[in-house]
């Protein structure tokens, strides 16, 4: 993928590694006297470092590189103790970089590791955001109540692309259902036909801003999460394609071999198409 990254010019590095504390995922290190980008894993290319250097030698650039891994940088980070973690929440928290927070947290939490800051940093996120209706929460569903109306087979909480944390535990080993956004108002047995047993992701591959988050997001579902299968759900209008090449693309991604089908609906609601990809 084409993203931000950090760069640095070696020629004006003198390995005085005034740079190398301000880096919060601790992606630059001092090697043979200069300072390296150990890996494109580890930089978010929000560039805190830039403005630490006194030569200059480091500046944002974009270029093809690894997408930003998260939890690969909490690996790394929680062996620096409470202090070191606690700054790299806040690091996240004032660049806003919510769903990085919402996936250190979630580290944090599947790792036994508790904090003080940690509660603080998730209520100024959903303060930021000005919504808490993005807190992550799993419930169960019934499938009929008392009087027999048939109900939500939704057990999640969110659920659209923007929102969701994919390392979340409502994805962990699931079957993935993906889902443009038209296919449960077009579909009337939607919920009982596509979502029973399903975890869930909704999106718009043609109104939706910044779909390389997608992208990503489906790569870590796939390494991290470990989906067993994508089942993604599209209408019949040429825009929606997109979604499934997304799922694709992604599979091509981790080398993972899940299976991955496509339905198409009609508008008027039938099945036009089932196919395995």
């Amino acid at each position: 993928m084409i993203r931000k990254i950090i760069q640095i010019e070696e020629e004006k590095c003198d390995g005085c590694g005034v740079c190398v504390p301000e880096c919060f995922e601790g992606a630059l290190q001092i090697i043979d006297g200069k300072v390296r980008l150990i890996s494109d894993l580890f930089c978010d290319g929000l560039g805190a470092c830039l403005g630490h250097c006194p030569t200059g030698a480091l500046t944002i650039v974009e270029r093809e590189a690894e997408p930003y891994d998260e939890r690969k940088v909490m690996d790394y980070i929680v062996k620096g103790g409470p202090n070191v973690i606690k700054a790299h929440l806040k690091h996240l928290r004032d660049h806003k970089e919510f769903e990085f927070l919402t996936q250190a947290i979630d580290y944090l939490n599947d790792h036994g590791i508790a904090i003080p800051a940690i509660e603080e940093v998730k209520e100024e996120k959903h303060a930021s955001h000005g919504c808490t209706g993005s807190i992550a929460q799993s419930f169960e569903s019934n499938e009929v109540d008392e009087d027999g109306q048939r109900q939500s087979h939704l057990t999640q909480w969110p659920i659209q692309m923007h929102l969701v944390s994919p390392t979340a535990a409502y994805y962990r080993n699931s079957d993935l259902l993906l889902a443009a956004d038209c296919c449960a108002f077009s579909y009337g047995d939607f919920h009982k036909d596509f979502m029973k047993g399903k975890s869930v992701a909704i999106a718009c591959p043609k109104l939706d801003a910044n779909k390389q988050v997608y992208l990503d997001k489906l790569i870590t579902m796939i390494n991290d999460a470990n989906i067993k299968s994508i089942t993604v759900a599209i209408m019949q209008v040429p825009c929606c394609s997109g979604l499934a090449q997304l799922a694709q693309q992604a599979r091509e991604h981790t080398g993972r071999e899940i299976p991955v089908s496509v339905v198409v609906i009609g508008v008027q609601g039938e099945i036009l198409q089932n196919v395995e990809l």
